[in-house]
């Protein structure tokens, strides 16, 4: 039912924005809200779908959100709290509006969590994995692999939620980085796709070093935009 809420949620909002959508040709509609702040930047803009796993709930009451628009990182030695907990098993799929992830050199879209380093070691690493897959079309997925355990140490190739959201300003860094910015780079070419309108997180319960209410989903941005 909660996904099915937030599927309803997406397309009254993306109907809301067309162009002409709920008016007549020509009109203006005096009475619209203005768009986020973050409005013009390349981050996700609606949840498309949410399925919480066990034990998931933190920071539900603030969606849509506090998954949407750029992360509120803290540095590598400290998690943020601006986040989605999916719980156990839990998945969130998020779109970009009328903007589309391309592949182009390198990652094209970073994954934003809220793991830090123990005592700022990063050999030691807070993490909650989740389990990536992109889309075209919102039916058929291509899933990056995540091979990890929980005896094993990073890297953690191919998952997400190891890599600390490092604190800036996103207006000052409209073009992303992930020097700048951290989080979890993914690179299209991997799955054999050239573009991709939706991202698809998933909780891998039981992998990483905290077994506490899963993925915690800061924010989705993309590295190469069309």
């Amino acid at each position: 039912m909660i996904a099915a809420r937030w599927k309803r949620l997406a397309v009254v909002t993306l109907l809301a924005a067309a162009p002409g959508g709920a008016l007549g040709c020509g009109e203006v509609d005096d009475t619209a809200e203005p768009g986020p702040w973050w409005a013009g930047l390349p981050y996700a803009s609606e949840v498309v779908s949410f399925t919480p796993g066990e034990g998931a709930g933190f920071g539900e009451g603030n969606l849509p959100d506090v998954v949407l628009g750029p992360p509120q990182g803290k540095g590598t030695t400290s998690a943020s709290l601006d986040v989605l907990s999916l719980g156990a098993g839990g998945e969130i799929v998020l779109g970009f509006g009328d903007r589309v992830i391309v592949d182009g050199e390198g990652a094209d879209f970073v994954v934003f969590e809220n793991p830090f380093y123990a005592d700022g070691d990063p050999d030691q690493v807070f993490a909650e994995l989740g389990e990536i897959a992109v889309s075209e079309d919102g039916e058929a997925w291509h899933t990056f692999e995540c091979v990890a355990s929980p005896d094993d140490a990073p890297p953690y190739v191919g998952c997400a939620g190891w890599r600390p959201t490092l604190a800036y300003e996103a207006l000052e860094h409209p073009e992303l980085s992930v020097a700048i910015t951290g989080g979890d780079a993914f690179d299209l070419a991997e799955v054999g796709l050239s573009r991709a309108r939706f991202v698809r997180i998933r909780d891998l319960w039981g992998v990483g070093a905290s077994p506490s209410q899963g993925f915690d989903l800061d924010a989705v941005g993309i590295l190469h935009v069309e």
